[in-house]
């Protein structure tokens, strides 16, 4: 049986404290990689990675950092996931890795990883600190799908577009056209559509929120 403490951090992560439509953090990788599914997924999954491991790996050593020290610290282990997220990406989705570019040494100063180790990771247990990063994680990455599926659908007439770079040349087939002799609408998948799309996203949770009150 789930215990309260456990269900209070994954309803957290997921909903209350949604690090993409409630904290609203980490906002230049979420509106700049989201313009497809395929791209918003592979950051996700990322930043997944990299908090549970980070929230782990800081909740384990918590007490053998000096306080006074704590911040350079922190970015310090950040880093070594990051890089070694970075050297995966490079060596095995090199099509991808160009993709999402800078973005993902960008994960090391992300202020909701550094939010969420200074914040739970420095304070709880090991399992919970883990559960914590990795529902955190996949609240940003279930906001990063949507407002990509968003954004893909209407700037292009496509779901999946780009799936080959992740998985190889046999995904290509995978990507799913929504209205054959659709052309799109630009600036969905432009800079405005991406602040347009979060909004929407952002009034959505509130209005389900308000009705649930």
């Amino acid at each position: 049986m789930i215990s309260t403490e456990t269900r209070e951090i994954i309803v957290n992560g997921l909903w209350k404290q949604n690090p993409g439509v409630v904290q609203i953090l980490g906002m230049c990788p979420l509106l700049a990689i989201s313009n497809n599914v395929v791209n918003a997924l592979s950051l996700g999954l990322a930043t997944v990675f990299v908090m549970a491991l980070s929230n782990l790996a800081v909740s384990l050593a918590r007490n053998f950092i000096p306080h006074a020290i704590r911040i350079p610290v922190f970015i310090l282990l950040v880093a070594v996931l990051v890089t070694a997220v970075d050297l995966f990406l490079h060596a095995y989705a090199l099509s991808l890795y160009l993709v999402l570019g800078i973005f993902i040494p960008l994960i090391v100063t992300n202020c909701i990883v550094l939010a969420r180790v200074e914040a739970f990771a420095s304070k709880r247990s090991a399992l919970h600190s883990l559960l914590d990063g990795t529902m955190m994680g996949l609240g940003l990455t279930a906001v990063l799908v949507v407002l990509g599926a968003l954004r893909e659908a209407i700037g292009k007439g496509t779901l999946f577009a780009g799936l080959d770079m992740a998985l190889g040349p046999w995904a290509k087939d995978w990507v799913v056209h929504l209205a054959p002799g659709y052309d799109g609408l630009l600036i969905a998948i432009l800079p405005p559509g991406a602040f347009i799309g979060l909004g929407l996203l952002i009034a959505l949770r509130n209005v389900i929120e308000a009705r649930r009150a």
